[in-house]
């Protein structure tokens, strides 16, 4: 009888210590002063310093279906980087600066060179959101997955003074939402997006979509790391800064309400910034209804901060939009005025059809 190893399973161990050896350099490129310990322990070392009141924000998040467009293509180069913002843009939101991030990788065959590709795109992204990446795993999983298939989800510990923590108590009626651009669909809604794009309309993802890219490559456009925008936003309002909005799953309706005291509403105006191409198309190719639009992406805007009126001007120009105000609703409890969450917003004009 045959003896049986490890690697005929499917599982090669070989192939995983060459992967580390790959990534190494990616990953102590982003190494902040605080991390102790190299790439190999059982565990990340992170020192935590310089602080009086220090509170920890975590986040943790994946990339979801966006990747079968990523297997489509074979294009492997830009999931790491929405592996990463979908976690850093979520702690960002409570005025915390990203301190490191873990990564999950499963893949049903290991094949270091693609591990080193994805891997490089997560190590580029905590490099430029200021945190350093400090461990993960990379699972073979045999059988599981099918062949060129992986799943991708991350984890991330970010550091806010507790006087600085931005929550929906700073709040108040009358302040002003501002809105900062998208890079495109982000990593939401690619259910609906492969369904328009794959099933109804039949496109293979290499038609022509603008100049210099493709419908496919415009699909994969990683979704934008906000940190080092945002920040020294933070930095030099303080307390002017009263919320924080990351447009993910759920749109306008559902993401807006997060960041508000209860019995407070917001109007937005969506005349007040461009809507990229794409979901014009993707609302006429699908016939998505126009509140569904507004609830499945983030139609352009990725990330809103809620300021006080004073601060408003300051912070609108060709890269941030005043998209709306803070209302009140009669400042009674939303279970009492029976309103749910997505009924505290809203939408008034832009360029989707009704």
């Amino acid at each position: 009888m045959k003896q049986l190893t490890y690697k005929d399973s499917g599982v090669d161990i070989d192939a995983g210590n060459e992967s580390v050896r790959l990534i190494k350099n990616f990953v102590r490129a982003t190494y902040r002063e605080e991390v102790l310990g190299d790439l190999g322990g059982f565990g990340g070392l992170f020192a935590l310093k310089n602080y009086d009141e220090p509170i920890l924000v975590s986040g943790t998040d994946g990339v979801g279906t966006k990747l079968k467009i990523a297997f489509l293509l074979d294009k492997h180069d830009t999931i790491g980087q929405d592996a990463v913002a979908m976690c850093v843009n979520d702690i960002l939101v409570q005025g915390a600066e990203p301190l490191f991030f873990l990564d999950y990788l499963a893949v049903g065959k290991l094949k270091p060179a693609k591990v080193a590709e994805i891997v490089r795109g997560v190590a580029n992204a905590c490099k430029e959101s200021g945190c350093a990446l400090i461990g993960g795993e990379t699972a073979e999983m045999s059988g599981f997955y099918s062949d060129g298939e992986y799943d991708i989800a991350g984890f991330a510990v970010g550091v806010v003074e507790k006087k600085s923590l931005i929550t929906p108590a700073r709040v108040k009626v009358g302040d002003i939402l501002i809105g900062l651009p998208s890079s495109g669909l982000h990593s939401n809604g690619f259910s609906l997006v492969r369904k328009i794009v794959f099933e109804r309309m039949k496109f293979t993802g290499n038609e022509k979509f603008s100049e210099d890219k493709t419908l496919g490559e415009e699909l994969l456009t990683p979704t934008r790391l906000y940190p080092a925008t945002v920040l020294p936003i933070i930095k030099k309002f303080g307390e002017k800064i009263h919320g924080l909005i990351h447009v993910t799953g759920g749109g306008f309706y559902d993401n807006i309400p997060r960041a508000l005291p209860e019995g407070f509403g917001a109007t937005i105006d969506a005349d007040s910034w461009r809507v990229p191409k794409i979901f014009k198309l993707l609302q006429e190719w699908g016939n998505v209804p126009r509140r569904e639009m507004f609830r499945t992406f983030n139609c352009g805007i990725g990330m809103i901060l809620i300021v006080d009126e004073e601060i408003a001007d300051s912070l609108t120009d060709e890269t941030f939009y005043k998209i709306g105000r803070v209302e009140s609703q009669l400042g009674m409890r939303n279970e009492e005025l029976g309103i749910k969450n997505a009924e505290r917003v809203k939408i008034f004009g832009g360029e989707f059809k009704d």
